[in-house]
């Protein structure tokens, strides 16, 4: 009878101490875009913690909503791009940071600091992993062509009929996305590029109707492999993907040269921020994995892999210089004051705005 409980109870003691194992293997579930990370960021956070990192990624904000919306997704650390991020600390699916655990919150940049705070005031529930622009991705050749100068383009060669015509035939693509095109014809227009007035869109709507013809297509992804292989001349897209498209063009060796222009008359920023569900399960690993993006050195890696500004003001001492001296990717002081932002439509302007964009796109 001893010899029994003798053995019962050293086979709770080793489950109990199989579970104390498996409680102490501590875990950060992220859920970020594809291709946004160099992988020896994660490696190396596990090597300096012992945190193990599972990493999914997705490729749309309307995905990440779904999950974050239904709740019970099991991330710790998810990146929803500043818009969407708005709208998603109103519905309650995020809590605030513990800044206390955040001490490097002072490598941060108080310029995009207080831009993302129109999304996050006081930014207390996320912080910012890369940021960009919505601006022209063009072939070099061609511009120069049908233009007659090496000059950068501005939303004219887009919102001006006669000059679109001119690349018509070479291919426009423009993105699919109302909330990215509309403000920028806004801007063009001198109007708030952050207008919701029923009569301000209307104008951008006409705006937009009359280059119409000249757009071969509206769409938020083809027309970066369409500029690498000259299929196309002229893009409305974001800074990243046209990078991606001079990249892959440089690549290919096949005489085909893209870059990317920050329009003249403002482009909207976008911004892509690191934020903790509510309800997380590893809430501490959480708070240490965004402490250590936040150092200067980890996210500069980020960026120089691909190649997007971060809102890190210490890591651009680590920057290469590709990436911090391009004026594309950094802009200027004087364009950066040129550079807008925009907020969530509420659900009667939304459908507005889709209903406008809809004519536009069908040409109707």
């Amino acid at each position: 009878m001893s010899k029994f409980i003798v053995t019962t109870m050293a086979t709770v003691m080793l489950a109990g101490s199989t579970m104390l194992a498996s409680a102490q293997e501590r875990v950060v579930n992220v859920y970020n875009w594809s291709d946004y990370i160099d992988s020896s960021i994660l490696e190396d956070f596990t090597k300096e913690t012992g945190i193990k990192v599972v990493y999914d990624v997705f490729d749309s904000n309307e995905i990440l909503e779904t999950k974050l919306l239904a709740g019970g997704s099991g991330y710790d650390v998810v990146v929803p791009t500043a818009t969407f991020l708005q709208r998603q600390i109103a519905a309650g699916v995020f809590q605030k940071l513990d800044k206390s655990k955040l001490p490097n919150l002072t490598n941060m940049w108080d310029v995009i600091m207080d831009r993302t705070a129109k999304y996050d005031p006081g930014n207390e529930y996320a912080i910012d992993y890369m940021w960009g622009t919505t601006g022209i991705g063009y072939n070099v050749d061609k511009m120069k062509e049908i233009l007659g100068s090496d000059e950068k383009p501005n939303w004219d060669v887009i919102f001006k009929p006669e000059l679109a015509a001119k690349f018509k035939d070479c291919g426009i693509h423009v993105l699919d996305s109302p909330t990215d095109v509309m403000p920028s014809a806004l801007a063009y227009l001198g109007l708030n590029p952050d207008s919701h007035e029923a009569a301000d869109l209307e104008k951008a709507a006409e705006l937009l109707a009359s280059v119409r013809p000249n757009i071969r297509k509206f769409h938020s992804s083809e027309y970066i492999n369409a500029l690498a292989n000259g299929d196309i001349c002229l893009a409305v897209g974001f800074s990243g993907d046209v990078f991606q498209a001079r990249d892959r063009a440089a690549e290919a060796k096949a005489g085909v040269t893209v870059d990317y222009a920050i329009p003249s008359q403002g482009a909207q920023m976008w911004f892509d921020m690191l934020a903790i569900p509510a309800d997380a399960p590893h809430v501490a690993e959480a708070h240490e994995f965004l402490n250590y993006m936040m150092k200067p050195e980890v996210v500069a890696k980020a960026s120089n892999y691909v190649f997007y500004a971060n809102g890190n003001k210490a890591s651009q001492q680590f920057l290469d210089k590709a990436v911090l001296e391009d004026t594309a990717i950094y802009p200027t002081d004087a364009v950066m004051q040129k550079l807008f932002t925009v907020t969530p439509f509420e659900a009667k302007q939304q459908r507005v705005l889709t209903r406008l964009w809809t004519k536009v796109v069908t040409g109707q």
